[in-house]
């Protein structure tokens, strides 16, 4: 049994460690971290090479995870994916075979390249943490979260995901090239033995088991106190995402729920036991990125869909706590 405290500072020794992995990424860091604390899945998007693998797998080592890491291609069919039933002639019977879903933090790598039949078969397993097959019901485990990257470069051969999809990600991280100290850095970790591919290369200590993050998740999600001027404050800057002309989707309610569980999960990080405005900025931007549509004029005009959602956080009066 942990507390609120212990919760808090379980989420700062997963990114420290990460941080010891993954040089010159620490927003992304923090984020995921966040992330996997609050139950959420995340969307990296960045050129190949940044570490986007490597930091999945650095935090499944972290937490003590199963890691499951899924190739996305054009050929891949659902049931390489989720699993399959399988007839045993010798007990005249049918046996499931499950699929690489069927673990704590699963990577599926390069997520677009996928037809939008396996892609859409994640949907269940991402809202409701089980999968169908054959009318049965496979329960995934507490812990389970998707960890899906896309590269934002190259478009021939890609499905763009659906918004349906899309919303079911708690945040889409952007991980860019790092600054010239932390890339010497990384050079300089490879020339003492560090290897991408090997995790007992990494020096991650495991900070906990998936039974204590699940245990985390819960004492945060129940003690941890929001305001009802906060959760006003959640919903104004939403619904304001579907009034500003330069959008033409705005996101969704369900990014209400998910950007107050992000809030809590980062008010605990920060030592309190209470969600400030300052909490809900903090999460704003990667939990609503990826759930808007520019409009074609803000697009050619050259405003990002980031300076977008700064506009909705400017407009929206903050509460006095």
């Amino acid at each position: 049994m942990i507390n609120l405290d212990e919760a808090g500072a379980l989420i700062g020794r997963i990114a420290d460690q990460l941080k010891h992995v993954v040089l010159g990424q620490e927003a992304a860091v923090e984020h995921c971290a966040v992330a996997v604390l609050a139950g959420g899945h995340v969307l990296l998007e960045g050129p190949p090479g940044t570490a986007k693998t490597l930091l999945v797998r650095a935090l499944a080592a972290a937490v003590s995870g199963r890691f499951g890491r899924v190739q996305f291609t054009p050929d891949l069919m659902p049931s390489d994916l989720l699993g399959v039933n399988v007839y045993r002639m010798e007990r005249e019977a049918f046996e499931f075979k499950p699929g690489p879903v069927f673990c704590d933090l699963l990577l599926a790598d390069e997520i677009n390249r996928a037809p939008a039949k396996t892609q859409s078969a994640l949907l269940e397993a991402m809202q409701e943490r089980q999968v169908s097959i054959d009318g049965q019901v496979h329960p995934l485990g507490d812990g389970f979260s998707v960890f899906a990257t896309q590269n934002p470069i190259e478009y021939e051969g890609t499905y763009p995901l659906p918004e349906a999809q899309l919303d079911r990600f708690m945040f889409k991280v952007i991980i860019d090239y790092p600054a010239h100290e932390q890339e010497d850095g990384i050079l300089a970790r490879y020339q003492e033995g560090f290897n991408a591919g090997r995790t007992d290369t990494y020096g991650i200590e495991p900070v906990g088991e998936i039974a204590t993050l699940v245990e985390a998740r819960r004492v945060i999600a129940g003690q941890m106190q929001v305001a009802p001027a906060v959760r006003h404050y959640i919903t104004s800057i939403v619904r304001g995402t579907r009034r500003l002309p330069a959008l033409t989707l705005g996101a969704s309610p369900r990014a209400s729920v998910l950007l107050l569980e992000a809030a809590r999960v980062q008010a605990a990080l920060r030592g309190r036991d209470f969600v400030t405005p300052d909490d809900v900025q903090a999460m704003a931007t990667p939990a609503l990125r990826h759930r808007v549509i520019m409009s074609p004029e803000a697009e050619i005009e050259g405003v990002t869909v980031d300076r977008v959602i700064a506009q909705v956080i400017d407009r929206v009066e903050v509460p006095r706590l």
